[in-house]
């Protein structure tokens, strides 16, 4: 099935896009971060050609650069400046530890990566940079930035005037940037984005939800992260809003008292950290928001419940994605919500759902589209990348989908156990879990088990959290027996990524090692 995409959309690259959004929208403020120096249009466009042209004096034409750098202004800067003379971003996740990092560099074939010594001192990465120093050249933007000298803010003034003439000419198909995944189930993997694949998903974002030029966009979610570049960067930028960039999601006080003060409209965060700025928030702080999206992860009741008693009914809308898809796949409508879906698919997708055996509901979904990725970088050649067959792509995750378009997310094929010879899911699991327990984080995974195939480890920070009190509630509630786990870790935290996702990786070690030990 197919929703058409508006017929006068056309394609382009992503600067181009930059520049048509300045003569559509006027040359507005659009970026600013905590420094609180916003740019306009034009200062973007002038900043990028700069300081690109410095980067490009180090590079080569297409060479795949790695940026590693919060969200800032700088970054956005960065990133565009890359694209004004056509080298690819590679936009590393700092919080994905050396060995992943190190394979995202090797697999990207980066030679060179961009970073700032105030973040890194802030961050205390020292020690990372130390060990990235081995496969590549780390280069300094603070360094860079202090040879910038009137030569180059007079072409940065021409550049800004006649941007067209000054940008390395690209194509829509070629490469817009290199993220990885977030290996929450294993190890990283390339997505190449084409230049429209981020554009178009900015557009069907623009089709389906109607956004206002004059509102703020509010972005704490890393650039390394899909929902944080699109969402947080390109789709306000390329749609006239201001986009506010801040540099850690784990500010809650921070944020939540900046919200007010930069006339936030939107914010885009995960559930994790939108849990965390309810509860800090004061009655105030929500004001100036018309509504929230929240992606990445499943939205818990409990957050749902904190922002419908807690800030006068303000919306939060649930929406669904994958870095392969740009990453914007489904989102709600701020008139049209259904908590419980994560809303209607994007105008322009195509999708197909296959069974799955074992699972009676829903089926495997597949999707195609204009901002579905070309394909994975082969791990064996960073020239090459494995194409998707007939360009569908394998979401992995078992959905719902009614005669609206609206989707359900029922499970992840890797998140379902098969015990005693019954297909469980696991998701369906944590969310018993959340039902008795709504204020604490919870992790369900499957170990081996000699007797019934696998069994079910709850991985809670609830430090009374026992199997009685889940037995009695799935009784009390019609849930199978089947789906109380038999088997319950207490830890003080529950390891999550650096976007807020669950690490089923390292919480799947700890329920393997407890059970070895």
């Amino acid at each position: 099935m197919r929703l058409p995409l508006d017929p006068k959309i056309v394609e382009e690259t992503i600067f181009d896009a930059l520049i048509a959004a300045r003569e559509k929208y006027g040359d507005k403020e659009i970026l600013e971060d905590q420094d609180r120096k916003p740019l306009t249009y034009t200062g973007l466009i002038r900043a990028a050609f700069v300081l690109g042209r410095k980067i490009a004096a180090m590079t080569q034409t297409s060479e795949r650069v790695g940026i590693l750098l919060p969200s800032s202004m700088g970054t956005v800067v960065t990133f565009y400046g890359l694209h004004a003379h056509g080298r690819v971003p590679v936009m590393i996740n700092f919080t994905a530890g050396e060995r992943n990092i190190k394979a995202a560099l090797a697999a990207a074939g980066v030679k060179k990566v961009l970073t700032a010594k105030r973040f890194i001192q802030q961050a205390k990465l020292e020690e990372l940079i130390e060990q990235i120093e081995g496969v590549a050249e780390i280069v300094w933007l603070d360094d860079v930035r202090k040879t910038i000298g009137l030569q180059d803010k007079l072409y940065g003034l021409m550049a800004g005037m006649m941007p067209k003439r000054f940008r390395v000419p690209l194509k829509p198909s070629d490469p817009g940037v290199v993220l990885f995944t977030s290996g929450s189930f294993g190890a990283p993997k390339g997505v190449v984005l084409s230049q429209w694949n981020l554009v178009s998903n900015c557009r069907q974002v623009a089709q389906h939800i109607d956004l206002d030029p004059d509102w703020v966009m509010f972005n704490p979610l890393p650039t390394f992260h899909c929902f944080g570049l699109t969402g947080g960067v390109l789709l306000p930028l390329l749609q006239g809003l201001k986009a506010f960039q801040y540099p850690s999601p784990l500010h809650a006080k921070q944020i939540t008292e900046l919200l007010p003060e930069v006339k936030a409209s939107i914010l885009f965060a995960t559930d994790t950290f939108l849990n965390q700025y309810a509860r800090v928030a004061g009655p105030d702080d929500f004001d100036t928001l018309k509504f929230v999206v929240a992606g990445a992860e499943r939205v818990r009741d409990e957050t749902h419940h904190l922002f419908n008693t807690r800030f006068h009914g303000l919306k939060l809308l649930e929406g669904y994605g994958a870095s392969e898809a740009a990453p914007v796949v489904a989102v709600n409508h701020p008139d049209r919500n259904r908590p419980g879906s994560v809303g209607q698919i994007m105008p322009g997708m195509e999708w197909k759902l296959e069974p799955v055996p074992g699972i009676p509901d829903g089926g495997r979904l597949y999707l195609r589209g204009p901002n579905v990725m070309e394909g994975y970088l082969s791990p064996d050649d960073p020239t090459s990348i494995e194409p998707l067959e007939g360009g569908w792509h394998d979401t992995g995750d078992i959905v719902d989908l009614d005669e609206d378009g609206y989707i359900t997310i029922l499970g992840r094929v890797k998140r379902f156990a098969k015990i005693g010879g019954e297909m469980v899911s696991l998701t369906a699991v944590e969310g018993l879990a959340s039902a008795v327990w709504p204020e604490a984080r919870h992790a369900v995974v499957a170990i081996a088990d000699a007797r019934k195939g696998e069994k079910l480890v709850l991985v809670t920070d609830r430090k009374d959290a026992d199997v009685a009190r889940l037995a009695e509630w799935a009784r009390s509630h019609g849930a199978p027996e089947l789906a109380v786990p038999k088997k319950i870790m207490r830890v003080a935290e529950v390891p999550v990524l650096g976007t807020g996702k669950t690490d089923y990786v390292a919480i799947q070690q700890m329920a393997e090692l407890e059970k070895a030990a």
